[in-house]
């Protein structure tokens, strides 16, 4: 049990500083509420009006997501890769091929599409 002190020491001064952060936000900050702060703010310009779905979002958007997703996962799995490169060997260099071809398909896929293409 003593290896997981730390950790609960850790735990209870991060559960105090969520605590007396809430406490101050609520008793330091101001308490004037009125229907202006709970507009929303579109850089000076009067809201427009939404509709009650939510709208409409282009595909564009989503694609660049998930472009941006392929490419996080491949650092997550490229960067300790690169660390210990040397101890490795030639499995793992093999591997790693294997893995930036996939990542290079989607990159082909999402390129082919006109994900990358803005106006």
């Amino acid at each position: 049990m003593s290896p997981y002190i730390p950790l609960l020491g850790l735990l209870a001064l991060t559960a105090g500083f969520l605590a007396i952060a809430i406490l101050l936000s609520v008793n330091v900050g101001p308490a004037r509420y009125n229907r202006a702060k709970y507009d929303s703010y579109e850089c000076g310009i009067d809201p427009t009006p939404q509709p009650a779905g939510g709208g409409r979002f282009p595909v564009k958007y989503y694609v660049t997501a998930m472009l941006f997703i392929v490419f996080d996962v491949e650092i997550v799995f490229l960067y300790p890769w690169a660390v210990s490169f040397d101890m490795l060997g030639l499995f793992a260099l093999v591997e790693m091929a294997l893995f930036v071809a996939t990542v290079f398909i989607a990159y082909i896929y999402v390129l082919r599409r006109g994900g990358l293409d803005w106006e």
